[in-house]
Parts: C-alpha cells; structure tokens; sequence
C-alpha cells in the first residue's frame, strides 16, 4: 500500500444519474472526492509535473464522466470514476467518494455518498 497521496476533494460536476425519470431529465449537481495512492518521490526529486498525476487533467476526466452517460447508481459511477484513476500507470490504489446531496430522499439529510477504494490489477 502506497503511503503517498495526493487528494483532489469537492469537485463539483452536474450530472443525469439516478433511477428516477425526474433525475434523468433535470440532473443535479455531484460532488466527488479522490485520493490516490502512489509515489511522488520522484516527481519531488525533479520537481517535475510529468513525473506525477497532474490533478487539473485528472479533475477534467472526472468532471466528463460525471457529466458523460448517465448511470441508476452511485456505485456504477464511483466504479468509472476510479478506473479513471487507475487508468494512470503510477496510481497504485484510489478511494472514490461520490456526494449526491440533491438525492431524492423525503426526509432532512445533509449528504447521501457511496466511497469505494479500488487497487491497481497490474
């Protein structure tokens, strides 16, 4: 297990998920939180951005899943997200949350999420 992170938290992105035909049509807004694991040693050593993940590109991929083909459930979506993550070869693990504060849910609540924590199959 990787002892280095680098965390991107509250990226905000709309999106159309949701089992309900009302979600689908109006969309909402989802908020995402990663932390990858991996080794930024390197990228230190040299002080070199190709040497690491660079999370403004990162933040761009996870915005455009989010707002790319709509999913039934949060579970679906934190899975594509973390294969997003892992997509990058330096990544070793990700943990995933995905926010849906705007959930349908008929009574007072503050957040609905789902996290998952995926590892690199290399």
């Amino acid at each position: 297990m990787s002892k280095d992170r680098i965390e991107l938290r509250g990226l905000r992105a709309r999106g159309r998920h949701g089992c309900l035909p009302a979600e689908r049509e109006l969309g909402q807004e989802f908020i995402v939180d990663v932390s990858l694991g991996l080794d930024v040693h390197p990228a230190a050593v040299d002080d070199d951005l190709s040497r690491t993940v660079d999370y403004g590109t990162l933040a761009g991929r996870l915005v455009d899943v989010v707002g790319g083909e709509p999913v039934n459930l949060l579970e679906t979506l934190a899975e594509r997200l973390a294969a997003v993550c892992l997509d990058d070869e330096r990544v070793e693990e990700v943990e995933v949350t995905v926010h849906k504060p705007s959930a349908p849910v008929p009574h007072p609540f503050d957040d609905v999420s789902v996290k998952i924590f995926r590892t690199a199959r290399r």
